[in-house]
């Protein structure tokens, strides 16, 4: 399939018409800054350019919950940061996004973004953006 069809394939398994969805796939091949590459092959992209393909087609019919690991590995600085703020985007509009990133300081830079951090196996809040309730929870049988 063409860059174009992988980013398109969850709309039309959603039953959305072809007419409704050139526009928002078009959108998103700009955003992930594949317009030109719309008729490429999965075969003639490179690794950065496979990753944002993949990170547009999990993203284009907004899901309830999307997990990403590493998605900006294989990409430069800029669409690293461009990626982060469509995640960023997609949690305004209601979905959870879990990024699971060695760049903490990429993650820094989207505003509101709670963090927790896994080191040898603990969980830790450390930039204290999570909220806890004020009282410990107690489940009575």
């Amino acid at each position: 399939m063409s860059t174009f069809d992988n980013i398109a394939l969850p709309l039309r398994i959603a039953g959305v018409q072809e007419k409704d969805l050139r526009g928002t796939v078009a959108e998103m091949l700009a955003w992930i800054g594949l317009t030109e590459r719309a008729e490429a092959r999965p075969a003639t992209l490179s690794g950065g350019e496979q990753q944002r393909v993949a990170i547009a087609r999990a993203v284009i019919g907004r899901p309830e919950m999307l997990v990403a690991d590493e998605p900006t590995g294989n990409v430069d600085p800029e669409m690293a940061r461009r990626l982060l703020q469509l995640f960023a985007a997609l949690n305004k509009l209601g979905t959870t996004v879990v990024v699971a990133t060695h760049d903490i300081h990429l993650l820094q830079e989207i505003e509101g973004a709670q963090m927790m951090r896994l080191d040898k196996g603990r969980l830790s809040d450390p930039t204290g953006s999570l909220r806890h309730p004020p009282r410990p929870l107690v489940l009575d049988n």
